[in-house]
């Protein structure tokens, strides 16, 4: 890495590689929770509480993976950088 454009170019393809997977890890979990969500059956008030939490975490973390993360990681990285630079001149 050379600068903070390099680490912005990084950052964008490393999002991009992460979206297909990530959505298809969400995807097909909640295809599997959403008929529990929605049962009225026998020991559905339990499934029900087990399930909420499921589907909230899934998409929590799919929006903290995408968004937050790397976020995150360029500031640190970026401050990283320009902490190096300062020592150089």
């Amino acid at each position: 890495m050379k600068g903070v454009e390099d680490l912005k170019a990084a950052i964008h393809y490393g999002a991009a590689k992460r979206i297909r997977p990530k959505f298809m890890t969400m995807s097909t979990t909640l295809i599997g929770l959403f008929p529990i969500m929605w049962s009225t059956g026998t020991g559905s008030d339990v499934m029900k509480r087990i399930a909420a939490p499921m589907v909230s975490g899934i998409t929590t973390s799919v929006l903290m993976e995408l968004l937050i993360y790397p976020a995150i990681f360029f500031l640190w990285k970026k401050r990283i950088f320009s902490h190096s630079n300062s020592e150089r001149n």
